[in-house]
């Protein structure tokens, strides 16, 4: 059985036969699977009125302990994200009256960033279709492929990542 990669890669070889494109099957497929798995869980997040931007925040949230209060910057460095980027993302979910933003109890110079308990119910609701969707896309591995692909793409992850831990 072959795929599109599979043709990219005989048309390299037979096109640049001194060069090792072999490289190219796993960053090829690794490329589509991000478009199709991103694809099918914006449609997730849509059918909740979400974006992956808004679930992400309410995921770290919901994730962290109780009373799920997180600093803005501890919310970026979770995503990834610039200052700018965190704040319109907070912006959109706190006038949605998903999220609230107040000043810190132990240093007023700061904020802290809640869940409602409106935010709670919507990621509450929303994570099980989330876990059903990512089943979904990896239902063609069996229990031990899933692990051995995690711990794959772990290392390699690992590898390629400059931030420790």
């Amino acid at each position: 059985m072959t795929d599109h990669v599979d043709r990219v890669l005989a048309q390299w070889r037979a096109q640049r036969p001194d060069l090792d494109v072999s490289s190219m099957a796993v960053v090829g497929r690794l490329s589509r699977l991000a478009q199709l798995f991103g694809a099918e869980m914006r449609r997730t997040f849509a059918e909740h009125g979400l974006d992956s931007a808004s679930f992400d925040v309410l995921a770290t949230l919901r994730r962290s302990d109780p009373p799920h209060r997180l600093t803005p910057a501890e919310l970026m460095r979770s995503g990834m994200v610039t200052s700018g980027a965190i704040t319109q993302r907070l912006d959109r979910l706190e006038g949605r009256g998903l999220v609230a933003r107040t000043r810190s109890a132990s240093d007023g110079r700061s904020v802290v960033v809640a869940l409602t308990d409106a935010g709670r119910e919507l990621i509450d609701r929303v994570l099980p279709d989330h876990v059903a969707t990512q089943r979904r896309l990896l239902s063609a591995l069996g229990p031990d492929q899933r692990e051995a692909l995690a711990e794959t793409l772990r290392v390699l992850a690992e590898s390629l990542d400059e931030t420790p831990g």
